[in-house]
C-alpha cells in the first residue's frame, strides 16, 4: 500500500528568519499539520527536495544567496508538481503578480494570521490531491489492462464500463479518504467495497456491517464497543467493528438510512479518525479507512434534512458510482452462465442446457432487482430443473411480475405521469395496442419473447399482429 496513506509528507517551509520559522512551524503543528520541516539557507531546498517527497513549500522571498523568487522559479521547473505558497514581507501588487505567474499558488503577506495560513495551506493541497487524482486517472483509464485483475476476480463481468470502474477503484484504492460507493439495490455494492479494498492491500482486515436499522446506541456499541458497566447487560468489555478494521477497511453499508446522532459520529470518525467507545471519557485513535455504500440519493436526503450536509461533503471525495444491470446488458450472458454454473454446483446437478430463448428474454427485461435478482431467477430456475432444456416458465412469471412492479410503482411507460393516465383512461383496445408495441419494443421485433413477455402465445400475438397491419393498409 502506498506510504503516502500512513505518513504525512512534509510541509517545508524556508525562511532566513529563525524566529519566524518557529513560528509558523508552531501554527501549523498547533493545526494538526505534524510534518514540518524548515529550512534558514534557501540554498538547502533544492537539494532537500531531490532527495525527499514534500506536499508542499512556504518560502519566503527576500532572503541571502538565492532570494525566494529565484528559487520559486527553479522549484516550479524542477519539481512543478510541488505547490508552493509564498510567504513574505513584500507587500507588493507587481511582486504578487509576478510570483503566482512563476507558479506559486497563494501570495501571504506577513505577519500572517493562523486561520488564514491554515486555509490557504488547506485550500492548495486539496487543490494539489485533485490535480494529482486526475492525472493519475487519466494514465491509469489511457493504458491497457488492470495493474491489479485478482482484486477484482470475484466481480463477474464482460462489460467496459465496469472495465472503466475497476480502473478508477484501482487509482484511488490507496487514498486514506472515505469512499462512497452508490447504486441501485443488487448491484453489489459490498462486491465493489470488497474488491477496493483488495486493490490497496488485501493482507489488511476487511470488515463489513450494515447500518441499516441500527439505532443511535446500537450503532455506537457496534463499530466503537463499550466498557464493562457501561449499560445494563454489559458484563465484560468489548471492542468494536473498528477496533477489528484498525490498520484496514470498515465497510458500512446502506449508509443513508442513519439517524442524525449516529451521522455526528460518523463525521467525527471520518474527519478526526477518533471515536468514544460507550462508557468511556477518553477518546481512541483509528486508522481504519471508511467505505461507505448506498442505494438512496444522498444529495436528495440532505436537501429534506434528513442527512447531514457536511457529512455529506466528507463521503463525496471518491464516488463510486456501480451502474444498473440495465445499462450493461452485455454482461447478462456472461452472468448468466457463472450463475448457472454455481446453483448446478450449489444443488449437485448437471449445468442444464439453456434454451435460445432464454437470453432474448433476459436481455428485454429491465432487471429492477439488478445482478441479485438475476442471480435469484437462475437459482430457481434450476433448482426446478429436472431433465432435458432448462425451462422458461419460471424466468416468464418473475418477469412478468417484475414488469408489473416496475410500472406500477413509477409513470407510465408512454411518457405520462400516474395523474394524467388516470384522467384519460385508455380503452381496452387502445391498452391492448400499446402493450403490444411495448413489448416488441422490448423485444427487439422478437415475437416470440414478446409473446412471453405479454403471457400469450406466439401465434396468438401473430394473429394481433397481422390483424393490425391489415388495418393500416
Amino acid at each position: 500500500m502506498d506510504e503516502s496513506r500512513n505518513d504525512q509528507l512534509p510541509i517545508v517551509l524556508v525562511d532566513d528568519e529563525t524566529q519566524v520559522l518557529l513560528l509558523y512551524s508552531g501554527l501549523l503543528k498547533g493545526a494538526g499539520i505534524e510534518s514540518v520541516i524548515t529550512l534558514d539557507d534557501s540554498r538547502r531546498v533544492l537539494p532537500f527536495l531531490r532527495e525527499n517527497r514534500a506536499a508542499a513549500v512556504l518560502l519566503d522571498l527576500t532572503m541571502p544567496f538565492l532570494s525566494g523568487r529565484d528559487l520559486l522559479a527553479q522549484i516550479k521547473q524542477e519539481f512543478p508538481e510541488v505547490p508552493v505558497l509564498i510567504v513574505t514581507g513584500v507587500d507588493d501588487i507587481g511582486t504578487a503578480v509576478e510570483c503566482m505567474r512563476l507558479g506559486a499558488s497563494d501570495y501571504l503577506v506577513k505577519p500572517v494570521e493562523k486561520s488564514r495560513l491554515v486555509s490557504s495551506l488547506q485550500r492548495t493541497l486539496e487543490i494539489a490531491r485533485l490535480q494529482d487524482q486526475v492525472s493519475s486517472l487519466t494514465r491509469h483509464l489511457l493504458g491497457e489492462g488492470l495493474r491489479n485483475p485478482g482484486a477484482f476476480a470475484h466481480l463477474v463481468t464482460g462489460s467496459r464500463k465496469m472495465l472503466a470502474l475497476f480502473k478508477y477503484i484501482e487509482v484511488v484504492a490507496d487514498s486514506p479518504y472515505a469512499a462512497l460507493i452508490v447504486g441501485e439495490t443488487g448491484v453489489g455494492k459490498e462486491l465493489v467495497a470488497r474488491a477496493l479494498h483488495l486493490a490497496g492491500d488485501p493482507n489488511r482486515p476487511f470488515v463489513a456491517v450494515n447500518v441499516a436499522g441500527l439505532d443511535d446506541n446500537m450503532f455506537s456499541d457496534t463499530l466503537f464497543g463499550h466498557k464493562k458497566g457501561a449499560f445494563t447487560g454489559a458484563e465484560t468489555h468489548r471492542d468494536g467493528l473498528i477496533s477489528q478494521a484498525q490498520d484496514g477497511t470498515l465497510f458500512l453499508d446502506e449508509i443513508g438510512d442513519l439517524s442524525h446522532n449516529s451521522q455526528i459520529k460518523l463525521l467525527r470518525l471520518i474527519q478526526e479518525k477518533e471515536y468514544y467507545p460507550l462508557g468511556i471519557d477518553q477518546s481512541k485513535k483509528t486508522n481504519a479507512r471508511i467505505v461507505c455504500s448506498t442505494n438512496h440519493d444522498l444529495k436528495e436526503l440532505v436537501e429534506k434534512g434528513s442527512f447531514r450536509n457536511d457529512l455529506y461533503f466528507r463521503l463525496n471525495t471518491h464516488v463510486i458510482a456501480v451502474p444498473p444491470l440495465r445499462e450493461r446488458k452485455d454482461d447478462i450472458p456472461v452472468l448468466l452462465g457463472h450463475f448457472l454454473e454455481e446453483s448446478a454446483q450449489a444443488l449437485r446437478k448437471r449445468i442444464p442446457t439453456t434454451p435460445v430463448e432464454l437470453l432474448a428474454l433476459l436481455s428485454a427485461y429491465s432487471f429492477p432487482g439488478n445482478v441479485r435478482e438475476l442471480q435469484t431467477l437462475v437459482a430457481d430456475a434450476v433448482s426446478r430443473h429436472r431433465a432435458g432444456v432448462l425451462g422458461l416458465e419460471s424466468f416468464r412469471k418473475a418477469i412478468a411480475a417484475g414488469s408489473l412492479n416496475a410500472s406500477a410503482s413509477g409513470p407510465d411507460t408512454a411518457g405520462l405521469s400516474a395523474e394524467t393516465y388516470l384522467a384519460n383512461l385508455p380503452t381496452l383496445k387502445q391498452a391492448e395496442e400499446f402493450l403490444i408495441r411495448r413489448a416488441m419494443e422490448q423485444a427487439k421485433g422478437n415475437q416470440g419473447i414478446a409473446a412471453l413477455l405479454l403471457g400469450v402465445t406466439r401465434q396468438a400475438l401473430n394473429k394481433r399482429l397481422v390483424r393490425e397491419k391489415k388495418k393500416k393498409s
